[in-house]
């Protein structure tokens, strides 16, 4: 019997089972969560140096660029719907709301830099909608930092599930957008992509208002 995906993730988390993600044609990913539940390193770290606070972490998972933004002495919050997530990011010390981004959110027209990371692009298979919901929030010379998947992937929805030894999730719309696919996303979105790069193969970048 078909699971929620949210249970699957938690029982990884707290379990250590090996989490993979399945599109509906067969494609077949390892999901990374050891990363996920480590302290930020590497492309994260110089990541979250170029964040300007106050943060909002979108999908925060268990937490890790919360962990290192307060570490840094900035001002950052977590918003995420898995509670075993956010109960890993509130012992590793970080501020997190359990609470999904298209509801109320405090702060609202005050945050400076929104992150949506760890393919979180993905959410709900509309990321025009998303990243319109999440350029609400910012203030008027906020940012997006987004992180995306590599260039010739272009923009799609698919139908996704997620699986470990046992278990299997029931389908679920999620969305892929290749660093070359995000202007058109970005523009309905009333945003501009400012720059973009890539750091140990994974490829972000920097969303405004357009002026």
């Amino acid at each position: 019997m078909a699971v929620n995906p949210g249970d699957l993730y938690a029982n990884a988390l707290e379990g250590g089972s090996t989490l993979q993600a399945r599109d509906s044609d067969g494609t077949l990913r390892v999901l990374p969560l050891d990363m996920w539940i480590q302290d930020a390193s590497g492309a994260d770290a110089r990541l979250v140096a170029r964040a300007v606070g106050p943060v909002l972490d979108v999908g925060c998972g268990p937490g890790r660029h919360v962990h290192a933004l307060a570490a840094r002495g900035v001002i950052a919050v977590g918003v995420d719907v898995n509670p075993a997530a956010l109960q890993f990011a509130r012992a590793r010390g970080a501020t997190v709301l359990e609470v999904s981004i298209f509801d109320r959110i405090p702060g609202a027209g005050e945050w400076r830099t929104a992150l949506l990371l760890d393919g979180n692009i993905g959410i709900g298979g509309a990321p025009a909608a998303l990243l319109a919901r999440i350029a609400s929030l910012l203030s008027a010379d906020g940012q997006i930092i987004v992180e995306v998947d590599p260039p010739g992937v272009g923009l799609e929805v698919i139908r996704m599930r997620l699986e470990d030894e046992q278990h299997e999730s029931h389908w679920f719309d999620w969305a892929r957008v290749g660093a070359d696919a995000l202007k058109a996303p970005a523009r309905e979105a009333g945003l501009r992509v400012a720059h973009s790069w890539e750091d140990d193969g994974r490829w972000f970048a920097v969303l405004e208002a357009r002026a």
